[in-house]
This record gives C-alpha cells, sequence and structure tokens, in this order.
C-alpha cells in the first residue's frame, strides 16, 4: 500500500512541476520582448528578494510622476554579475531598456540600467 502511495504522489508531482516551471518561466508570456521601451526616472526602491530582483521607478507623466516596476534576473545573478545590494540606491536617477508588459501595465522586464551618479553599474543579469 504504501509502495503504491509514493507512485501515486511521484507521478502527481512530475505532472505538476511542468506547469510550475512554465509558470516561472513564461517571461515571453509576460512581456513583449520584440519591443523595447525606455524609461528615465528617479529609482523609489528595489526590492533584492526571489525570484526576480525588481526596481521601482518614478517616471515624469505628463499630469504627475508614475512608478514602474521592472523585474530583473534573480538575486543571485545579479550579484554574480557585480551588482550589490546598494548599486541603485533611493533617489538615483535612472536611465532603463527594458521589455514591456504585454497587459499594458506599468512592469517591463529590464534589459540595461544605465544610473547617473557616478557608479557604472554591471548589466542585469536576464534568465535567458
Amino acid at each position: 500500500m504504501t509502495s503504491g502511495r509514493n507512485l501515486l504522489i511521484t507521478a502527481l508531482s512530475l505532472l505538476c512541476a511542468p506547469a510550475a516551471m512554465m509558470a516561472h518561466h513564461a517571461l515571453p508570456q509576460q512581456f513583449d520582448m520584440t519591443q523595447t521601451i525606455m524609461l528615465n526616472g528617479a529609482v523609489k526602491k528595489i526590492d533584492w528578494s526571489n525570484p526576480h530582483v525588481r526596481i521601482y521607478v518614478e517616471v515624469p507623466d505628463e499630469k504627475k510622476p508614475v512608478t514602474w516596476e521592472l523585474y530583473m534576473g534573480s538575486p543571485n545573478l545579479q550579484i554574480m554579475s557585480g551588482m550589490k545590494i546598494d548599486t541603485y540606491r533611493p533617489g538615483d536617477h535612472v536611465t532603463i531598456d527594458a521589455y514591456p508588459a504585454r497587459d499594458g501595465s506599468r512592469t517591463g522586464y529590464a534589459k540595461k540600467v544605465v544610473a547617473f551618479s557616478g557608479r557604472i553599474p554591471p548589466a542585469p543579469k536576464n534568465p535567458r
């Protein structure tokens, strides 16, 4: 009986694993990788939590500034590329080239981030 239950649990786990992996690594479904947008603004905050580093940038708009959420690679990838926790600080002015979200939200996937603070940060690492 235990052997049959273990086999059932293993089979169900294997069936669910591809769906979980696709949900996390489906960048082309979430972001339009055929277009690039350029954003100029000030870093509002940066979040170094898994699965992706996220940088929030306040960008001037016609009426008032709007905040964009930009995903980057995992914290490990960013650290391996030479990025540090304080590479970008709130108030730093940056230009970001990003893939825009397909749903039209103020979200993107950062391809390149350039800071105007005198520091030259490494390029964000992308999982692809």
